[in-house]
C-alpha cells in the first residue's frame, strides 16, 4: 500500500521578497519521511487572499495532508485563518477555547490581550487546535489542512504536535554513492537500474571539486534488501570508474 501523500504551501511576502529564509519545509519534508508520508509538493504563496485560497483548494484535494506555514499573527497581513475559512466556506470568529490558551502567555491578560492579539484567536468552525508551547498561540486542524506558525521554532513545536495525530505509512529509507566520474558517463547504467526496481528512485546531484566532475547518487526507497542491493552495485561501478 502506498504512503500517504502530502503538500506545504508557504505563505508570506517575506519569503518571496528574500528577506525571510524559509527553513521550515527542509524541517517538515524529514518529519514527514521518518513518519512514512510522502511529501509530493511545495508551493510559496505571498500575502493575496485569493491566492492562498486558490493554493489551499487545489492542494487539500489532491493530497492526504496539506501543511501550511505562515500568516497566523497578530498584523493585518496574517490572512491565514480567514483564507482558511474562505476555502472550506465556514465562518470564523474569536473562539473561547482558543482565547484561554492565549491569555495564559500574558501576565495581565484583561489589559495585553488587546484587539490585535485576539487575531490569533480566530479558528474556523469546525477546527480543531493545535497546540503551540512555546507562545501558547494555537494552530489548528480542518479536515486534512494543518494550519501552523511561520516562525521556526513555534513552527517545530507545531509539527510535534501534530505528528501523533497523523496515519503515516513505511519510512523511507536512503543511501548515497560518491562517484568521481561526469554524469554522462553513468548515466546509462543509472537508467538500466531505475528501470530494472521501480520500487526505488534514483538521483543523480553532479559536483566539481578539486577540478574533479562527479556525483553523489542518492537511491531511495523503503525496503531495506534492495536498497542495499542497489547501492553495492554503485559501490561496484564506482570502483570500476576509478580504476
Amino acid at each position: 500500500m502506498p504512503n500517504p501523500t502530502a503538500a506545504m504551501l508557504v505563505i508570506g511576502d517575506e519569503i518571496l521578497s528574500g528577506r525571510t529564509q524559509d527553513t521550515n519545509t527542509n524541517h517538515l519534508a524529514v518529519k514527514l519521511t521518518e513518519a512514512g508520508i510522502d511529501l509530493r509538493e511545495v508551493r510559496v504563496v505571498g500575502d493575496e487572499a485569493d491566492e492562498i485560497v486558490a493554493a489551499v483548494n487545489a492542494l487539500r484535494a489532491r493530497f492526504d495532508y496539506v501543511f501550511t506555514s505562515g500568516g497566523i499573527g497578530p498584523t493585518h497581513d496574517d490572512m491565514t485563518a480567514d483564507c482558511i475559512a474562505q476555502a472550506f466556506e465556514v465562518g470564523i470568529s474569536v473562539r473561547a477555547d482558543a482565547r484561554a490558551i492565549l491569555a495564559t502567555n500574558y501576565k495581565n491578560p484583561d489589559k495585553e490581550l488587546n484587539a490585535a492579539r485576539l487575531r490569533m484567536a480566530r479558528i474556523p468552525d469546525g477546527a480543531d487546535l493545535i497546540d503551540n508551547p512555546v507562545s501558547k498561540a494555537p494552530g489548528f486542524r480542518l479536515a486534512n489542512v494543518h494550519v501552523m506558525a511561520g516562525v521556526p521554532t513555534i513552527f517545530h513545536a507545531m509539527v510535534e504536535s501534530v505528528l501523533p495525530t497523523l496515519t503515516g505509512g513505511e519510512p523511507l529509507l536512503s543511501a548515497t554513492v560518491r562517484i568521481e566520474a561526469p554524469e554522462g558517463e553513468i548515466a546509462a547504467h543509472l537508467a538500466q537500474m531505475a528501470k530494472a526496481s521501480p520500487n526505488l528512485s534514483f538521483g543523480s546531484y553532479p559536483f566539481i571539486q578539486n577540478g574533479v566532475f562527479g556525483s553523489n547518487i542518492v537511491v531511495r526507497g523503503v525496503d531495506a534488501d534492495r536498497l542495499k542491493l542497489a547501492r553495492e552495485e554503485l559501490e561496484v561501478l564506482a570502483l570500476n570508474l576509478t580504476a
